[in-house]
């Protein structure tokens, strides 16, 4: 299966590039949610990203961006 090293931007994954794998038309999917197990107190949650296209120069290509409101519709 193909991936695409994808960039995460805020929430808890923001820095990271991680390898995404991609659809059919190869490309990323509109939405990534990341489910997070629960730790001592700390309830099971999913994290939410959107997908974003982002330039540089002449070139562009997806990166995810945190959703906070989906991140708490998800998590409850």
């Amino acid at each position: 299966m193909k991936s695409a090293d994808t960039e995460f931007v805020g929430g808890p994954l923001d820095g990271r590039i991680l390898p995404i794998p991609l659809g059919p038309m190869l490309g990323v999917p509109k939405k990534y949610k990341v489910p997070v197990p629960a730790h001592g107190e700390a309830p099971a949650r999913t994290l939410v990203y959107v997908r974003a296209k982002q330039v540089r120069g002449l070139s562009w290509f997806w990166r995810y961006e945190y959703d906070e409101a989906a991140s708490a519709k998800a998590s409850a």
